[in-house]
């Protein structure tokens, strides 16, 4: 099992294409840690390492990949807006399972849900996108994407905050909602995980 924590082998990749592909399989590797850990921290730890990746991840692809698939690939609003209903509905799922709290009775029923969804969206990006962003963008392009979904990666809220699917939106909103959830990361983290 693998820490998800930090992923420096995610800083090699160049291609945004790959980079994206990759975190959907440290996704769901995730997925698995969450549902194969005992209840309590253990259980507590993998979700909250899931949660942070599948905020920052969602946040870099609407700030970065999402419109400029808009504008590069042919049918791009269409496949975009499927997108971010996707990601939309996503965001309130984590939410309210982060809400619920995995010692919940209910917590591995709607992670199910969860993941199927996720995993869905996925397949779709991977599916429909970027076969597109592949043909329809340079090797020049994909790199500077894959540099622009890492810089906004480091500065994306941890949580999801459903409402922000669109650029416009996560630029204006994602740093004060980032340094809110980073401020209580440390916060619990230093309470032992404990309370907001």
């Amino acid at each position: 099992m693998s820490d998800h924590r930090n992923v420096p082998e995610l800083m090699d990749e160049n291609d945004v294409v790959d980079l994206l592909v990759r975190q959907h399989v440290m996704i769901r590797d995730l997925f698995d840690e969450v549902e194969d850990a005992p209840a309590g921290n253990r259980r507590a730890e993998a979700f909250q390492r899931l949660v942070r990746m599948l905020a920052v991840h969602e946040t870099a692809e609407e700030e970065v990949v999402h419109p400029y698939a808009r504008l590069k690939i042919e049918g791009g609003d269409e496949v975009v807006d499927e997108r971010l209903a996707e990601e939309r509905e996503a965001k309130q799922m984590l939410s309210d399972l982060e809400r619920l709290g995995t010692d919940h009775p209910d917590f591995s029923g709607h992670l199910q849900v969860l993941r199927a969804a996720v995993l869905a969206h996925a397949h779709a990006e991977e599916r429909h996108e970027f076969p597109r962003f592949r043909t329809q963008t340079s090797e020049a392009e994909r790199r500077a994407l894959a540099a622009g979904v890492k810089a906004a990666e480091a500065l994306a809220p941890t949580h999801p905050h459903p409402g922000t699917e669109s650029a416009v939106r996560n630029l204006l909103l994602g740093t004060p909602l980032a340094l809110v959830d980073r401020t209580r990361d440390v916060i619990r983290q230093a309470m032992g995980g404990r309370g907001d």
